[in-house]
């Protein structure tokens, strides 16, 4: 009880919590900033925190953590372009919620469902950081191999009308994702001589190209054909749930929840990994629903971003516990933690023990400031849809040069938002699938890795992958997910003649 009222005392007194204030707001503003990455402003905030206790800074560090993992659904659902992986599938319904005149109820979604997701998170990290974490460490390459197909199975959950074009658009993210040095044995594969492909295609700016600029060219092509007139008349304010609805949809916001948490503890698993399981989960179960998922269904906003700042929490599990990186993210922290004197690792909530209860009371605090900053900051973004189109295209075209340029400062990258985007756009002509694209893309490294590192492990034998009691259940979780559907629609359309 001593432990916590100090922590208290570290995270209420003044300077704390107007850090915590600037905090939230600052990540959520770079968060909404296609390309302005959650780690990027934690790394702009590092030269501050230098002349701070150690309390303070990690304070502001977990402050900004939590805004830019809501802060990246602000561009998604405004103008179809996340602002950070994790929120890619926010787009999914976010945007078509947005279409249909209701951006202020998808934002207050949103907010909600991150501020939930948060305190979920640190309650978790609280009570079972040494349990959760003991568990995290026995994950090998079989696991995550496992990992990686039950993401890939959310093919069949993302809204794409056709399943075998949104397969093929897998299988093409898959094979983008080896371009570049080979992370095994040092090999060059498909550079074809040229030096900016040895580092690979950067998903970023291949999410911003195949999202943002292909919606640019498609609105400028139906342009002159459409209603331009907002169903707000121009006006986007922010609608927090009702307690009453959160109850409705009190399975998804847990169930997203828990998939964000555990996804988080698991190191380097990351943000995005989950919400798009918890995206396809949702979807999975309530797909009986009246809006379907991919066209404005409330749960498809709820779901992805209750499970990414889930993830908050559970990612800083393993960088305190074990003093390895749970996300990229944390990645920094951790670099952060060693700046300011702090070593993580199992000796550090010994020798810290203020420490846990510091960033357990941090992470509420700052959830709780969500729904006051998360009002004000998109309320403020929120305008830009006020704007006619022929300026708001142009808006959005340079945000994404600005995103694209600033990962590398690399002119290439630029090259390939746009050519993502022509071929985004002859996505949505043909029906093929952006998302299944980006989906592949973003787990092809962790696919193709695991499985050869367990095919290594195993001295060219497959059975590890089925002698690992986690990992045959999560394997066998992912065939179902994948073939459920499919078998479902077998079975109605035999029902059909029956009845």
């Amino acid at each position: 009880m001593d432990v916590f009222i100090q922590a208290l005392g570290e995270v209420f007194n003044p300077l704390s919590v107007v850090l915590v204030v600037a905090g939230t707001v600052f990540g959520m503003v770079c968060g909404a900033l296609p390309g302005i990455s959650t780690s990027l402003a934690i790394i702009l905030c590092l030269p501050f925190t230098y002349t701070m206790t150690p309390a303070a800074a990690v304070v502001l560090l977990i402050a900004v953590y939590v805004g830019g993992a809501c802060g990246g659904s602000i561009s998604a659902i405004l103008i179809k372009s996340p602002g950070t992986p994790e929120a890619v599938a926010t787009t999914f319904d976010g945007y078509p919620m947005a279409q249909k005149g209701e951006a202020g109820i998808a934002l207050g979604l949103a907010v909600t469902a991150s501020s939930f997701g948060t305190i979920f998170s640190a309650v978790v990290m609280l009570i079972a950081a040494p349990l959760l974490a003991t568990v995290a460490l026995s994950f090998q390459s079989a696991e995550y191999f496992g990992l990686s197909l039950i993401g890939l199975s959310c093919i069949t959950s993302i809204a794409a009308k056709d399943q075998m074009k949104a397969a093929l658009s897998v299988i093409l993210g898959l094979m983008i994702s080896t371009i570049g040095i080979d992370s095994i044995n040092g090999t060059e594969r498909f550079a074809f001589g040229q030096p900016f492909l040895l580092n690979g295609i950067n998903y970023i700016s291949v999410m911003i190209g195949a999202f943002a600029v292909a919606e640019v060219l498609k609105n400028i092509e139906e342009y002159r054909h459409r209603d331009n007139t907002l169903h707000e008349g121009g006006r986007v304010s922010i609608k927090l749930m009702k307690f009453a609805e959160m109850v409705k949809m009190w399975s998804t916001f847990v169930t997203a929840s828990i998939i964000g948490v555990i996804i988080g503890i698991i190191p380097a698993a990351g943000g995005s990994i989950s919400s798009l399981i918890a995206y396809g989960e949702a979807s999975r179960t309530h797909k009986n629903d009246p809006i379907k998922f991919g066209e404005g269904n409330p749960r498809g906003v709820v779901a992805p971003e209750a499970s990414n700042n889930a993830g908050v929490g559970g990612a800083l599990v393993p960088t305190m516990v074990l003093g390895i990186p749970g996300s990229p993210v944390t990645a920094v922290i951790m670099a952060a933690f060693i700046i300011i004197g702090m070593r993580p690792g199992p000796l550090l909530l010994r020798e810290q023990p203020v420490l846990l209860n510091t960033v357990f009371l941090a992470l509420v605090f700052s959830a709780l400031l969500l729904f006051v900053g998360g009002r004000f900051v998109t309320r403020q973004f929120g305008h830009i849809l006020k704007l006619p189109y022929p300026l708001l295209g142009p808006l959005i075209m340079a945000l994404g040069l600005v995103g694209a340029y600033s990962l590398q400062n690399s002119f290439y990258d630029v090259i390939v938002m746009f050519v993502f985007g022509l071929l985004g756009y002859l996505f949505d002509k043909f029906r093929y699938s952006s998302p299944a694209l980006i989906l592949g893309l973003i787990l092809g490294e962790l696919v193709e890795n695991s499985l050869r590192k367990q095919i290594i492990i195993g001295d060219g034998s497959a059975a590890g992958f089925f002698n690992r009691p986690i990992s045959l259940v999560i394997l066998v979780t992912a065939v179902v997910i994948l073939v459920w559907p499919l078998i479902g629609a077998v079975l109605k359309k035999k029902a059909k003649p029956a009845a």
